[in-house]
């Protein structure tokens, strides 16, 4: 899935970390007095991403900002029970609030996140955006079944996730530079999956 797919959504299937990510359903925001705005250093490696070659480095610059921030997860409405009055019309009984999927061309799902209200609402003034740390948003991708974790799909800078990336993000794993090259390291103790180092960042 490349930076510029603006991949369209269904519920997913499987989770690679059962146990680990129980519990990290986006059900409640974790940044209460959070104001919306984008992170300036988010802002500002996203505008030399965008002014790059867009290749490994500028990518692995890119998550390493990310896993220090914040991300807004957009939920929306889902209509649940349908009742019906006298006349015969419907009208919602209850909903319910959902994270949402999109399907790529390829066919792979990818959950959203945006990096402020601005861009959330370039893509959806009607969403409710949710305050998650990153690595629950790409836990919750990883939760859904996605491939991907998609930043900003409607821009400024759309930024895409995925792979041992999303993997790594997921984890609470170190993104380091070992011998020249971006690599996940997971603690020493092997606490979160066998092996200590997962692939290269970017691509």
């Amino acid at each position: 899935m490349s930076d510029s797919d603006t991949p369209p959504g269904a519920p997913a299937r499987g989770n690679p970390f059962p146990n680990r990510f129980e519990g990290a359903r986006l059900q409640s925001a974790a940044f209460p007095d959070d104001t919306g705005e984008q992170p300036a250093g988010v802002v500002a490696a996203l505008a030399a991403y965008a002014g790059s070659d867009r290749g490994a480095d500028a990518h692995t610059a890119v998550l390493g900002v990310l896993q220090a921030s914040r991300l807004l997860v957009p939920v929306v409405a889902l209509l649940g029970e349908v009742e019906h009055d006298e006349r015969g019309l419907a009208h919602d009984k209850s909903s319910d609030m959902a994270a949402v999927l999109l399907t790529g061309a390829d066919g792979r799902l990818a959950l959203l996140a945006f990096t402020g209200t601005g861009p959330l609402r370039a893509w959806n003034p009607e969403a409710r955006p949710v305050a998650v740390p990153t690595r629950v948003a790409a836990q919750s991708a990883v939760q859904d079944g996605a491939a991907a974790l998609v930043v900003d799909v409607a821009g400024p800078v759309p930024f895409v996730v995925e792979g041992d990336d999303l993997t790594g993000l997921a984890a609470g794993w170190t993104l380091a530079r070992v011998e020249g090259r971006s690599v996940w390291l997971a603690p020493a103790d092997g606490s979160d999956r066998a092996g200590n180092e997962l692939g290269n960042s970017g691509r």
